[in-house]
């Protein structure tokens, strides 16, 4: 299996670096109020991925958009996470998009949510953790029961991410308990502004991320405002979510390249008892990866472990930082005391 990035997807990433290094990181604390990018600075990066061809990465062409492939986009979420110039959460400098549930609408409910969100002129969150069913999504307590051409919906959601700012909600709710996640689950279109829907707690998190608790008192929604069947919510909720698993796990990996850069930096000037830390054993431990030293993150790409050297360490590591004691003993040949230890 070949783990190394297409031509193309090498270029954008190598450009998307340039921007990174030459234009965020050294201005990266000064750009953002809270969880939110002040506006002259906001309105400077949207110019500017525009320009980079990340503008509406994930919005698919026939919408206007850039229609990037999943690994595409998880090349941007990577190499603009290795900066705070950017919030880590919510909204990003890529332009307004949508997730898979909303491009199901048609006609009147698509003409009224979805192309308004990608006109920028909306704003939407998706809810469906709750106190008691966070991973467990089929423990949900918040129900919607049939009343005649409407849904009566009860509950509470947790800790939903944009709710303070958005204008509708795609909303998971319980539509037969007894099926849990197997057909239980619908979802809904819910206007923010609707009667008997209240935004509760807000919360503050380590991320710098805002979320909301959302209370569901009676609402009274059309049952046009349904996306698919009735039960079908399970399949458009892992839509949304599963690329927000691979979202996540891009920005972290983007976290993860910076923290060792920065360590290593630090590494290499810092000195003490006249030798710098990058040449201490300990400090060159640390280095390394926390699973295998053969690993490569800025490659996503595996590599042959060596038999020269048992202190390898990740080849984007500076010369200085990497040992220089070869050729050890290998445990199966050390002394019983050696192996002791």
């Amino acid at each position: 299996m070949d783990f190394e990035l297409p031509e193309e997807l090498r270029i954008l990433k190598a450009t998307l670096r340039r921007f990174v290094d030459n234009e965020l990181i050294p201005i990266e604390r000064e750009t953002t109020d809270g969880e939110k990018i002040k506006p002259h600075y906001l309105e400077r990066f949207e110019r500017r991925a525009r320009e980079l061809g990340i503008w509406q990465l994930d919005v698919p062409t026939e919408y206007g958009g850039g229609g990037m492939s999943t690994l595409a986009r998880a090349v941007v979420w990577e190499e603009l996470s290795r900066t705070i110039a950017i919030p880590a959460r919510g909204e990003g400098i890529t332009g307004p998009s949508a997730r898979g549930i909303l491009y199901s609408l048609q006609g009147e409910m698509k003409e009224k949510y979805l192309l308004p969100l990608l006109r920028g002129e909306k704003k939407a969150c998706f809810a469906q953790t709750e106190p008691d069913a966070g991973s467990d999504p089929g423990s949900m307590r918040t129900t919607a029961v049939r009343d005649g051409d409407h849904y009566l919906i009860n509950g509470v959601k947790r800790f939903i991410t944009g709710a303070g700012d958005a204008d509708f909600m795609q909303l998971m709710v319980a539509t037969d308990r007894t099926k849990g996640s197997r057909g239980g689950i619908s979802c809904f279109i819910v206007d923010m502004d609707a009667p008997g829907v209240k935004l509760g707690a807000c919360y503050e998190t380590m991320m710098g991320d805002k979320p909301w608790e959302i209370v569901l008192e009676n609402v009274r929604v059309p049952a046009s405002h349904r996306v698919g069947a009735e039960g079908e919510g399970m399949r458009f909720g892992q839509q949304w979510l599963n690329i927000g698993r691979v979202k996540h796990g891009a920005r972290a990996l983007g976290v993860a390249e910076r923290c060792i850069e920065m360590a290593t930096s630090y590494a290499k000037q810092r000195s003490t008892f006249g030798r710098p830390l990058a040449e201490r054993q300990a400090v060159q431990r640390r280095a390394r990866t926390p699973t295998s030293p053969n690993i490569t993150p800025t490659k996503w790409r595996s590599k042959p472990p060596t038999s020269a050297c048992r202190s390898t360490v990740v080849s984007h590591s500076p010369p200085i930082f990497r040992s220089k004691r070869c050729g050890g003993s290998s445990a199966a040949t050390a002394s019983p005391k050696a192996r002791a230890r």
